[in-house]
């Protein structure tokens, strides 16, 4: 039995993608993986995943590579600050590779 299945009333929450909504036209800066550097990419496990931890919009995978939805990315950076092996960089939007 999980946590979520004992019913008792607990101050937890769970965010759900994209909880302030879509990006629309304002975000200026994008995350781009280098998966590479990645730990969980270069390993081939499910290993680190810091990214997905520390997300705010719950838009990062915990995926073998993860992955960013960039419909709801704000582009705020905490992924880029908390990678252990600096996989991720914040480019301008322009700039940024699809």
């Amino acid at each position: 039995m999980g946590t979520r299945d004992c019913n008792h009333i607990c101050d937890e929450s769970s965010p759900g993608i994209g909880e302030a909504g879509r990006t629309g036209e304002w975000r200026t800066h994008v995350p781009v993986i280098d998966d590479k550097r990645c730990t969980a990419s270069k390993l081939n496990k499910p290993t680190c995943f810091l990214c997905w931890l520390y997300c705010p919009e719950a838009v990062m995978t915990r995926s073998i590579p993860p992955t960013i939805d960039l419909e709801y990315c704000k582009g705020c950076g905490i992924c880029a600050q908390v990678c252990p092996v600096q996989a991720i960089a914040i480019v301008p939007e322009e700039k940024k590779l699809d």
